[in-house]
């Protein structure tokens, strides 16, 4: 038990030490990941029993060749990345030759214009918008669609000469006849961007739950100790290497190239 708890405490260590070191310049490639809660929570230390995908992927690429910034930060939709400035920090460091691996939906489906967080977007992809007044700033605020801000990122990270990955959002713990709920249509709107803009997806909602279908209900219920979306760290491993399978399957990514051999 001593053994398993000097292991936990080492990876929290390291994963703490990430985050101070997040804006670091660096003189080679950095990959760049956005997103919510089940891409990284709170550090990326495991706190909760919560544990993000993005916080697993290290293992997998050569960090001598690459860099990896994961920014993802829980609670946060495409919406309010932007308007927390996360993503203009991002901007005014990203370079050509640097990746941008987005994973947003699970808080953009909620409150638009309530009176506590106000963090939602608006459904779709398509050019409608909904006039507010901000709890943030008091002020107008125009809110669009899940599909524009995700363009946002999207055209503006290819502006910079990056490379945007745009990863559709992991599936929460539902299931119905034996198959995994998806979430609306989240994974059809993320594929609609990336089709549009040219750029690179990863179904990463559906390989996970191909990957859950045989793993069963049981099984995947243990991965999700607190609640039915923020997974523990054998679930968050499972996803990381959903990613890495997704990832392999679009050769011509150029992320692809720092990928270890084993």
């Amino acid at each position: 038990m001593n053994v398993i708890k000097m292991i936990k405490g080492g990876i929290c260590f390291a994963f703490t030490l990430l985050a101070v070191i997040a804006f670091k310049p660096v003189d080679r490639p950095v990959l760049y990941i956005i997103g919510d809660s089940t891409v990284q929570n709170s550090d990326g230390n495991g706190k909760n029993e919560y544990w993000g995908w993005g916080s697993l992927l290290y293992p997998y690429l050569d960090t001598n060749q690459v860099a990896i910034r994961n920014h993802a930060k829980a609670g946060t939709s495409t919406r309010t990345f932007i308007l927390d400035g996360r993503w203009e920090k991002i901007l005014a460091r990203l370079k050509k030759g640097d990746m941008v691996m987005m994973q947003f939906g699970h808080n953009d489906h909620a409150g638009v214009d309530d009176s506590t967080k106000q963090k939602g977007s608006l459904l779709g992809i398509g050019p409608e918008t909904k006039e507010i007044i901000s709890i943030r700033t008091h002020q107008k605020e125009i809110v669009h669609t899940y599909g524009w801000y995700l363009n946002k990122f999207v055209s503006e990270a290819k502006e910079k000469g990056a490379i945007p990955i745009i990863c559709s959002l992991v599936p929460r713990n539902k299931w119905e006849n034996g198959e995994v709920v998806k979430e609306a249509e989240y994974p059809e709107w993320a594929q609609s961007v990336a089709k549009k803009e040219g750029t690179y997806f990863i179904n990463l909602n559906r390989i996970v739950a191909k990957h859950w279908v045989v793993i069963g209900p049981k099984g995947v219920k243990s991965f999700f100790p607190v609640d039915g979306t923020h997974t523990n760290l054998q679930g968050a491993e499972l996803n990381a290497k959903c990613v890495i399978e997704g990832l392999k399957e679009i050769k011509s990514c150029p992320l692809n190239k720092y990928l270890k051999a084993n």
